[in-house]
Formats: C-alpha cells, structure tokens, sequence
C-alpha cells in the first residue's frame, strides 16, 4: 500500500493550487484518465457517475483516490478500483498510484453529473 503524505488535493469542492506545476500531473489529466473507466452496467464513466470523491496528489507524484461504488454488493467491486488505479498510472508524471474504496458518504443518484442524468434518462 502507498502512502500519500504531503498532499495538494482536488475534491468536488475545490482544485488543487499547485497542481499540474513542477511536473506533477494536473488535476484535470487525471480526472481525464479517471474517465476513461466506466461500470459495466451502466453506460456512464465513473467520474460522471459521481464515483470519484477526492484525488490528491503528492509533491513526488504519487497519487490517491477515494472512490465510491453505487452499492455495497457492487458485482465490479474488485475490478473497478484496479481500472482506475491502472488509468491514473498512464498520466505522465505519476510515480504510484493508491485507490481506496470509501463507504462514507454513500452513494447516491444526486452525485451524478447533468450530463450522466441526461444520458441515462435520469431527470
């Protein structure tokens, strides 16, 4: 396991200040990387599905997520954090990569995005 110690973080609340300076990957590279991962059962990236609740990233580029899955007995539980762990090693500059899967807050239909309600007839 990882250790992130020292980290700049993005969370839905905020961006990171120094992200994306000294050669450390940006927020929004990563978030593209993270993207790139759907659920298999449903047709939306888990980033829009609202999976995603923080990403930080440590000054040596050693990066962490906490994600979420849409339910306890998620039957890609195992699969899901390892895609996102292998998406986020792909941005240049990332040094290791952690994931953990957090149950607090939980889940819900109101984390998705506008675009993910859209396409899944969600209003």
């Amino acid at each position: 396991m990882n250790e992130v110690t020292s980290p700049t973080a993005w969370t839905p609340d905020g961006e990171t200040p120094m992200a994306g300076s000294g050669g450390l990957p940006s927020e929004d590279t990563l978030i593209e990387a993270i993207a790139t991962v759907f659920d298999p059962e449903i047709p939306v990236n888990i980033y829009e599905l609202g999976l995603i609740y923080a990403v930080e990233i440590n000054d040596d580029g050693g990066v962490k997520v906490e994600m979420t899955l849409t339910a306890p007995g998620c039957p890609s539980a195992q699969e899901l954090p390892e895609q996102v762990q292998n998406a986020v090693l792909t941005v240049p500059g990332v040094t290791s990569c952690h994931v953990e899967t957090v149950w607090d807050p939980p889940w819900d239909p109101s984390r998705m995005t506008e675009e993910a309600r859209l396409q899944l007839n969600m209003f």
